[in-house]
């Protein structure tokens, strides 16, 4: 009776987890991007010890969630740096 046992890789379901916060509350930059960045460490950390897919699904998500708030903030910079020169001008 030999039954093959699955280690079980916590970092690989938190670095999916905080990916996928990260996406979802995109538009809240101080929720977000530590949110991604940690999604990126656990990420890294769980690829190097277990060779997760998982590991690997919640780097990219950490990285999409980080990049897509970036995108949101500086989009809402540019249109608030617009309004206030147009107002000024």
């Amino acid at each position: 009776m030999n039954i093959l046992l699955k280690k079980r890789n916590p970092y690989s379901v938190v670095s999916l987890t905080l990916g996928i916060i990260s996406i979802v509350l995109s538009f809240f930059w101080y929720v977000s991007l530590p949110c991604a960045a940690l999604a990126i460490f656990f990420g890294s950390k769980g690829k190097k010890m277990y060779d997760s897919n998982v590991s690997l699904a919640g780097m990219i998500t950490g990285i999409v969630g980080g990049s897509l708030s970036l995108i949101i903030m500086l989009f809402f910079l540019f249109i608030l740096a617009s309004a206030l020169i147009s107002y000024y001008v």
